[in-house]
């Protein structure tokens, strides 16, 4: 086993640790693009590759920004990772700021059973789960389809290249 399953592996079995989620998320926020809405927005996700970030990216064609959360959660698919388990986001705001619908629908993709935490510059913490976020939520197996059998058809694709 290579040492980057070995890390998925280990990954997938642990607890998400909060507070370096918690702490990814609040620095993250520091890295965004929001020059539109100063709305400065951070995330950081627990998967089964690990430990991933992202900050929002505004575009002045405001259709084509892309929110913290779907960063974190396309940069952490980008490099393997294809379970999720947990979502810090982080706001600078008084009060925590929920993640918005196209984020809960993406994290449901990800993680049907996800912890949500939103956390930020006040004291409150909002811990839910993405269920309660996106109740009765559309995901693969509304369109028959079975996310681990993706995994079968990359080992093919893999074989193939070695073969060639």
């Amino acid at each position: 086993m290579s040492s980057s399953n070995a890390r998925s592996k280990k990954a997938a079995v642990l607890p998400p640790p909060l507070p370096r989620l918690r702490a990814a998320a609040r620095s993250a926020a520091g890295m965004a693009y929001a020059p539109y809405s100063q709305f400065y927005v951070g995330a950081a996700i627990w998967t089964d590759a690990g430990l991933f970030s992202g900050a929002n990216v505004e575009n002045a064609s405001y259709g084509l920004c892309n929110c913290a959360e779907r960063t974190a959660i396309f940069s952490a698919v980008a490099a393997g990772a294809r379970r999720l388990y947990c979502v810090a986001v982080f706001t600078p705001t008084p009060n925590p700021t929920l993640p918005c619908g196209a984020c809960r629908q993406v994290i449901y993709e990800f993680g049907p059973e996800a912890r949500v935490l939103s956390n930020c510059a006040g004291h409150d913490e909002i811990d839910t789960v993405i269920d309660a976020l996106l109740p009765g939520a559309f995901g693969p197996a509304d369109l028959g389809v079975d996310p681990a059998a993706q995994g079968a058809v990359k080992k093919a694709v893999k074989r193939s290249k070695k073969a060639s």
